[in-house]
């Protein structure tokens, strides 16, 4: 295998949304097989008709894209290996299952439900007794000319144990009284998941397979058909489960109740793909510095499997913010303005503000783009508030002295010739040292008149030159009726 170009595959089932989990599987097969010069394919396992939903690979397809993860084949590209959606590999999975039947390595085997749900119910296991497994060949096949229903099932050893290496949890032992006779073709033809999963990964010449550390106990019956068929076991990788913080201060599997588990929802909350596959990447794998802020090239180059811990990983939504944050902070002007102008038009409509502007106020204080719109609502309408505003102990500013404060500062603005930062932020300094004033306490009353808000992204200076002279002087005129 060493010698081997290093292909890691994809193979996820259409039913929904993209659970921050497979995504990082997804994550971590693309960064398994680059980091190693090899390539990435995306396969569509959509067997599964009772869960198929529709419009889900379309989500997958999107997903992938917007989080950087490029496939080098699947169903939209092409490549050697296809078809890449499983339905459409449907035919070549019988003819491998009849391959071990006349090895004496499977069987048919031809109980009826009633039968196997009573089995069911009488033993503590609910496992399979192998009633067919021992029918002469020639009575299998009579049967099965007959036209009498059947599913085709593996021979297990009976005796011994089943020993498999994993790159993260090492070596593991199962013994093979407890593997049952697992069933490899259904009796509509289909096979079953396991099955047509070594067939794919076998022909498709996968050979690292990336899963969640919930498949660890299936592993022995996909290294038993590995075997059966005489082929090269691949290289295994289960990853630790993600947990949520409970309530209550405990953990549990990362569910809905803990908040948003999606791709697509993390997004709608106005996270940044960059941010989610940045925090996700961390999620299990721990670089060999403390570096924590990765662009996807970084993360090829810095990955490596004997980083992936085995410890559950905590989602952690703080955490997620504050990469966003980051990642917001790292933008141009000119990027942050094309990213928050959806919020900003949400907020600000039409109201002919310079979003730019707007725009140059947010960007360092904005740690999720949905609190745009609260954030600067304020700049189109503003907002009813109590007078009580005006006061504020640091700024030394009381009911009784905000009236006159935010006179001088009417009377002084009122007198500007040109609006603009430079000289609405002279015109106020200058004021502030002429009455021998802090300069906190003549910005607050104007800032508080003209936001309403005791909470504001930017300075009194800065919100008075978006709103232009006319409106800030309006709002200061109403502040001072307020006042009075």
């Amino acid at each position: 295998m060493a010698d081997k170009k290093v292909r890691t595959r994809y193979a996820p089932s259409p039913t929904g949304s993209m659970h921050v989990g497979n995504l990082r599987t997804a994550l971590y097969e693309f960064l398994v097989a680059k980091s190693q010069g090899g390539d990435f394919v995306l396969r569509i396992e959509d067997t599964d008709r009772e869960r198929y939903v529709e419009g889900a690979v379309d989500i997958i397809y999107k997903t992938l894209k917007e989080a950087g993860i490029t496939h080098d084949e699947g169903p939209d590209i092409g490549g050697e290996h296809g078809p890449y959606v499983q339905s459409e590999r449907k035919d070549m999975y019988l003819p491998y299952a009849q391959r071990l039947i006349d090895e004496g390595k499977a069987y048919r085997c031809f109980c009826s439900k009633e039968r196997l749900e009573g089995l069911q119910q009488e033993s503590v296991g609910g496992g399979y007794d192998r009633h067919c497994r021992d029918i002469p060949k020639e009575e299998s096949d009579a049967l099965a000319a007959s036209g009498a229903p059947f599913v085709i099932r593996q021979k297990m050893p009976l005796d011994g144990s089943t020993t498999f290496e994993d790159a993260v949890y090492g070596s593991i032992t199962v013994e093979n009284s407890e593997l049952q006779d697992q069933i490899l073709i259904k009796t509509d033809g289909y096979p079953t998941y396991n099955f047509a999963n070594v067939i794919d990964d076998h022909t498709m010449g996968i050979t690292h397979v990336v899963r969640g550390s919930e498949y660890l106990s299936s592993t022995p019956k996909y290294n038993l058909l590995y075997e059966a068929f005489g082929w090269d076991i691949p290289t295994y990788i289960h990853l630790p489960l993600i947990m949520g913080k409970d309530e209550d201060g405990g953990v549990s599997k990362l569910s809905k109740r803990h908040g948003s588990t999606s791709f697509e929802d993390l997004s709608r909350e106005g996270y940044l793909p960059e941010a989610i596959i940045n925090y996700i990447a961390l999620l299990g794998w721990c670089p060999k510095d403390n570096q924590e802020i990765f662009t996807m090239d970084e993360l090829i180059k810095a990955f490596s499997i004997d980083g992936i811990s085995k410890s559950p990983a905590i989602f952690d939504y703080d955490k997620l913010e504050w990469f966003n944050a980051e990642y917001i902070k790292a933008m141009t002007p000119e990027q942050f303005l094309e990213t928050a102008r959806p919020y900003l038009t949400q907020a600000l409509g039409d109201s002919g503000l310079d979003l730019s502007k707007v725009a140059a106020i947010l960007q360092q204080r904005v740690t999720v783009l949905t609190q745009i719109p609260d954030m600067v609502g304020f700049l189109a309408k503003q907002p009813e508030y109590d007078k009580e505003l005006f006061v504020n102990k640091k700024s030394k500013t009381t009911l009784e002295n905000a009236p006159q404060l935010l006179r001088m500062s009417y009377d002084a603005l009122s007198a500007l010739k040109s609006w603009d930062h430079d000289s609405i932020h002279d015109c106020l300094i200058s004021l502030a040292a002429e009455n021998g004033l802090k300069n906190g306490t003549v910005m607050w009353p104007a800032r508080i008149a003209v936001s309403g808000k005791a909470v504001t992204p930017g300075g009194a200076i800065e919100i008075l030159e978006i709103l232009g002279k006319e409106e800030s002087l309006g709002r200061m005129k109403k502040g001072l009726e307020k006042l009075s």
